[in-house]
């Protein structure tokens, strides 16, 4: 296993659509799977995607469990997700604090879908399905970005990210009620 090295906003890797998986798995591509879970875990990260890591694939990472970063994160295996697809969203946009292995130091309150209908190909090439929800649909929903060159700061406003500082120190606790829900002026949408 080995903690690869994280793609900083700017590289132009970050701002790339992505390329699907081909199965059966090269050795390359698995040993990929297992360095990307390694990593996220070493990063205190609950999701990671390939681009992160320059690869431009079709490929992320979801594992969700508490951390430094996400104290109250729910627990989940590490899942490889590989060529995934949603399907389908909630209707209702919900905001959460989000930060990014490759744009270190910042958070924003994001607007992401309150569930989402997922398909995606696990590593031995069977087609799974899940309705994720909350946060784990939030963690979806951002690494899926990745995997189109869309970063979680191109749905917020300049002037709303705060540093990581500023977010231990003051916004640990659950958003506050004025900021769960957005207004028609503050939605943002997962394209």
């Amino acid at each position: 296993m080995n903690k690869l090295p994280i793609s900083q906003i700017g590289a132009p890797v970050l701002r790339q659509t992505s390329q699907d998986v081909e199965f059966p798995l090269s050795p390359a591509i698995y040993q990929l799977i297992i360095d990307l879970m390694h990593t996220a875990e070493l990063t205190n990260g609950v999701g990671i995607a390939a681009p992160q890591v320059a690869a431009s694939l079709n490929l992320f990472i979801l594992a969700s469990r508490p951390s430094p970063r996400y104290p109250h994160a729910p627990t989940m295996e590490p899942t490889a997700m590989i060529n995934p697809k949603i399907i389908d969203r909630s209707s209702e946009n919900i905001g959460g604090w989000e930060g990014c292995l490759s744009i270190p130091d910042h958070r924003a309150v994001v607007y992401r879908a309150q569930w989402v209908d997922v398909e995606y190909f696990n590593m031995q090439g069977e087609l799974q399905r899940n309705r994720f929800s909350d946060f784990v649909a939030r963690i979806f929903q951002h690494e899926y970005d990745h995997l189109y060159g869309v970063l979680f700061v191109d749905h917020v406003r300049p002037e709303d990210l705060i540093s990581e500082e500023e977010y231990q120190r003051v916004c640990f606790d659950p958003l506050p009620r004025s900021m769960a829900s957005p207004s028609s002026s503050q939605e943002h949408s997962v394209s």
